[in-house]
């Protein structure tokens, strides 16, 4: 296929990295082979001698569907290359091998994922790694956090789950004037709503779980950069195996195709439901980027180009409001996942933070009232029915 640059992202997101074979086939194959064959000792030499993945020797590190799903998210990120990896997790931990080593140091915003949290503050303390958490938009904060031995800035923006939003070309800044990396987590918008690596990130991850498949269908990870960064990343999936499968590759691929597609369906349904769910007496308050009563509407608006699908209210009551909400629902798909085509909803509290403290719950604002919902694509007006038997009673 041309490699043309030039390509708006609909165009990347079909025909990015696809090289077709001797078969001439349409759709990109699936490559179901553990190793390839050489053509003599000398190639296979010279193959394992390379240490960049260019050529096929065996499949945990060179694949090429899985190729083919990294050069097309790297082109949609506007990074050099993409690795792909197991999970979303899993991309998260092979930056922090490939970067990280005992003494050195994180700072990290409280408002990522519950199991962003777990890794860095129980997993990479056991190595040696300390974390600093700090709240997203304090970048007095951020800074007075790094000092010599921090290597790594890590945000999610939007943050999960309530939107709060980074201002990352400040952070990008900060970054820079110190020689650190910034990492960032763009899983809720997806590069067709932000582009953190334009914003001057170093480093994008990914779970690919996520919106990238967009059907909840498959388990996957990305990570997004320079070929310089890129190569680190690589040498820990090449030698740790936290790897994509092939065949969960050519499902993320049918995925990017509709990537674009899906996320402006996304965020226009979610800012209906969020403009709806501000009008209910029994709300106490709707967390999403898209409405103007949003502390960081405007910083929204300007670095990313939707406010995505996922948006969060604290109902009246506590506890027992939001899970008589939850509870209530005919439709809506109970589960921990988001980014899938039809709406899920979740209690935070319970389910995706429930292994934090109450009090690291409550310095992220996830109340006892708080319900995350993951706006799909059924009709609006059906969502709000089905949520409305709940808020009502």
């Amino acid at each position: 296929m041309p490699n043309n640059q030039s390509w708006g992202i609909d165009t990347l997101a079909l025909r990015k990295g696809q090289h077709r074979t001797a078969e001439r086939e349409h759709a990109e194959p699936i490559f179901t082979t553990s190793s390839y064959i050489f053509e003599s000792a000398a190639h296979a030499a010279e193959c394992f001698a390379n240490e960049t993945g260019e050529h096929n020797i065996y499949s945990r590190f060179t694949n090429p569907t899985v190729r083919c799903f990294e050069e097309r998210l790297a082109a949609l990120e506007g990074g050099e290359r993409a690795i792909a990896t197991s999970s979303g997790m899993a991309a998260i931990l092979s930056v922090c091998m490939a970067f990280l080593q005992q003494g050195d140091e994180i700072v990290c915003s409280r408002s990522v994922f519950g199991s962003t949290i777990g890794l860095f503050s129980r997993m990479m303390n056991r190595f040696g790694v300390t974390t600093h958490f700090v709240e997203l938009q304090d970048l007095t904060a951020w800074e007075a956090a790094c000092n010599d031995k921090t290597r790594l800035l890590f945000v999610e923006t939007p943050s999960n789950p309530l939107s709060e939003i980074a201002d990352l070309e400040a952070l990008a800044h900060l970054a820079k004037s110190k020689g650190l990396r910034l990492v960032v987590d763009n899983c809720f918008c997806t590069p067709a709503l932000q582009l953190p690596l334009q914003l001057g990130a170093d480093i994008v991850v990914h779970s690919a779980t996520k919106y990238l498949d967009g059907q909840g269908r498959m388990i996957g990870g990305a990570v997004v950069g320079s070929d310089k960064d890129m190569a680190e990343v690589f040498g820990v999936v090449r030698t740790a195996g936290p790897c994509m499968s092939p065949f969960n590759a050519w499902v993320f691929l049918k995925g990017l195709e509709t990537l674009r597609l899906r996320m402006d369906a996304h965020s226009a349904s979610a800012l209906d439901l969020a403009r709806w769910l501000e009008e209910q007496p029994q709300v106490k308050k709707v967390h999403y980027a898209g409405l103007t009563s949003h502390p960081q509407h405007e910083l929204a608006k300007k670095q990313m180009r939707g406010f995505g699908g996922v948006l969060s209210f604290e109902m009246q009551g506590g506890k027992e409001a939001a899970w008589r909400v939850i509870d209530a629902t005919q439709m809506l798909s109970i589960t921990g996942n988001l980014g899938d085509a039809k709406t899920t909803i979740t209690h935070p509290a319970t389910t995706t933070h429930a292994k934090l403290s109450p009090e690291a719950r409550a310095e992220v604002g996830i109340t006892d009232g708080l319900i995350r919902i993951s706006v799909g694509l059924e009709d609006v007006k059906d969502i709000k029915a089905d949520l409305a038997v709940g808020i009502s009673n």
